[in-house]
């Protein structure tokens, strides 16, 4: 008899529980909303479906975050510039993907570490090979890694993606979004980054400026996605700039672009470079993909 008592409570207080996570997934579906929208998705006449974002300026084209990639980039017909941000020691912001200047330049140290007048003197095109290191065609040419100032001022009308990749994140994004208030870039800039204090410090002091998540926030997504749970979410960025693969886990299905657009959000592949995975994702209808080959996906989409 004590026993079948204690498990007829045991039942109504599981059932107790039931209804309360009930109530609770209910109401948060009934406050959740869609991402906001905003200037920077809005379609443009005469751009790519799904747009062409240039990484580092077309990396495998042109040498890696250079003005001279950049343009060569809008020549062919992107319809994003992707570029990566750090700080350096005096307060500049200069467009280099890696935090040391080792791999893309003739000089060698953390970015951190060196003043704007000495990364200027560095030769921007001085490891970029097109033939395994047989001749180095941008060596000598002048080529420097530029500030965040040039990019503005010689693409103001250019959708533009721009990755903190500093460590210092307050600084970098009272920084960071002054410049972007400054030359009016406010519609024109998508922001991401992996790292969750950059990303909520600039979400900070530049609220109007779009965002896409970090990599918290897409796995948070992902979880929810596959627990039939993404729709009490209310996203505070734009868009999901994912790989295809995060080690075994295949993100990039057509249930997780489906569930991501039904919620306002751009999904943005990185970085897709081989013919056969452009036409295997271009099938799935993402909005944006990018690439260090935009020529390849170019001639695909054309």
């Amino acid at each position: 008899m004590k026993r079948s008592s204690r498990l007829r409570r045991l039942g109504w207080t599981l059932l107790g529980i039931a209804v309360f996570l009930g109530l609770v997934y209910l109401a948060a579906r009934l406050l959740a909303s869609p991402a906001p929208a905003h200037p920077w998705f809005e379609a443009r006449p005469g751009e790519n479906s799904p747009l062409v974002m240039a990484h580092q300026g077309s990396e495998n084209l042109w040498p890696s975050n250079t003005i001279l990639a950049f343009e060569n980039s809008v020549a062919l017909g992107v319809d994003v510039i992707d570029t990566d941000m750090h700080i350096t020691r005096d307060g500049a912001l200069v467009l280099i993907h890696d935090t040391t200047v080792d791999r893309t330049t003739d000089g060698s140290g953390a970015v951190g570490d060196m003043t704007l007048a000495e990364i200027k003197q560095l030769d921007a095109g001085y490891s970029f090979t097109l033939d395994d290191g047989a001749t180095y065609p941008y060596r000598d040419q002048g080529l420097t890694i530029p500030t965040l100032e040039e990019l503005f001022e010689a693409f103001p009308e250019m959708r533009l993606g721009i990755e903190i990749k500093q460590a210092d994140p307050v600084p970098t994004a009272e920084m960071f979004c002054a410049t972007i208030r400054e030359y009016g870039m406010q519609d024109l800039v998508l922001v991401s980054s992996f790292r969750q204090e950059n990303m909520d410090a600039f979400r900070e002091v530049c609220p109007q400026v779009a965002t896409s998540a970090t990599e918290g926030e897409v796995r948070l997504f992902y979880i929810l996605f596959r627990l039939g749970l993404v729709d009490v979410l209310t996203p505070r960025y734009h868009s999901l700039q994912v790989p295809e693969y995060s080690g075994n886990i295949h993100l990039l299905t057509q249930g997780f672009v489906n569930a991501a657009q039904r919620h306002g959000l751009a999904v943005q592949p990185w970085t897709i470079n081989e013919l056969e995975d452009m036409q295997r994702i271009l099938a799935l209808g993402v909005d944006a993909i990018n690439t260090d080959n935009p020529d390849r996906l170019l001639g695909l989409i054309r």
